[in-house]
């Protein structure tokens, strides 16, 4: 039974994270591919590349992955509170940003 709950959570993530991608005019296979996720997700926020890197640093990851989640609220229209609820909890807060009206508004300014 549990087994059956992480795999419909991870098919809810891998339909959402596409379609959050493909929103945003990238090609929604991409979620797919480990490494080059984070390089479309970067693309999407226009951060530098090299911030993947930064990704697999213990504890400073954590910080980076919380901007990230912000910054693709934002390109998306949404409050910073909620790049805040991506964080914490991505298997709710992605499907309200894939399959709700959230429109892709293109990456917040600095």
């Amino acid at each position: 039974m549990r087994g059956l709950i992480v795999i419909a959570l991870c098919a809810l993530m891998i339909v959402s994270v596409w379609k959050v991608f493909t929103k945003a005019g990238k090609p929604g296979w991409a979620c797919l591919i480990p490494i080059y996720n984070f390089i479309v997700l970067l693309e999407i926020l226009n951060r530098p590349w090299w911030w993947m890197f930064l990704l697999f640093i213990p504890v400073l990851n954590l910080g980076f992955a919380a901007v990230m989640c912000i910054d693709l609220a934002k390109a998306y229209g949404k409050k910073p509170e909620f790049g805040f609820g991506i964080f914490f909890l991505c298997f709710i807060f992605y499907p309200i940003l894939a399959f709700g009206s959230a429109k892709y508004i293109g990456p917040a300014p600095r």
